[in-house]
């Protein structure tokens, strides 16, 4: 190779995959950023196009599931749609999972005057056997829910911001946000 071509990434751009699985099932694609059991929150650059270590969480708080985002959306908050995911065994940063939305967690960011929404969407991985019964956010348990959102609300305090469950909803509710995020990111793209 000349000495002032530019190299080819040999890897693909995970934010710009389709948010659907091209096979057809109505999956949603989720690129996993954070693992389960993970201190050390991850995310995807963009420009660099690598994932980055963004913060370590303190000793005692992991992330509950893996955490991630759908490719090719942008939600409220300017980023990609949020997507939680519940499966057997932790993934890793850069996985792509096929999943199915069982419901949203509606938040707020942000003092009184600049708040803003980061919701995040709850699926479930589509080849996974503990939550393979879980079909609506509400199967999970008001406990389960609870500790869900108590996760979100200390995470964000751990930076200075405060956060604020509005509510949780289900799958429609979580479809609906996805298919905004999607006609987000083409209105971008034009």
């Amino acid at each position: 190779m000349a000495k002032n071509t530019p190299r080819r990434s040999s890897l693909t751009d995970p934010s710009r995959l389709p948010p659907m699985d091209p096979d057809g099932d109505n999956s949603l694609q989720v690129v996993i950023e954070t693992p389960k059991g993970s201190r050390n929150k991850y995310a995807f650059d963009v420009d660099l196009k690598i994932f980055e270590l963004k913060k370590v969480l303190p000793a005692g708080m992991t992330f509950p599931y893996d955490f991630g985002f759908i490719p090719s959306t942008i939600a409220e908050d300017g980023d990609p749609v949020d997507v939680l995911v519940l499966m057997d065994e932790p993934a890793f940063p850069g996985c792509l999972l096929k999943c199915r939305a069982i419901g949203v967690i509606e938040g707020e960011q942000g003092k009184k005057k600049s708040k803003e929404r980061n919701d995040r969407i709850v699926a479930v991985e589509r080849d996974n056997h503990s939550f393979a019964h879980v079909k609506h956010v509400r199967d999970l348990g008001k406990k389960f829910l609870r500790e869900l959102e108590e996760f979100f609300v200390n995470y964000h305090d751990l930076t200075g911001k405060k956060y604020r469950i509005v509510d949780v909803k289900g799958p429609s509710e979580a479809r609906r946000r996805i298919d905004d995020g999607m006609r987000a990111q083409k209105h971008v793209r034009h």
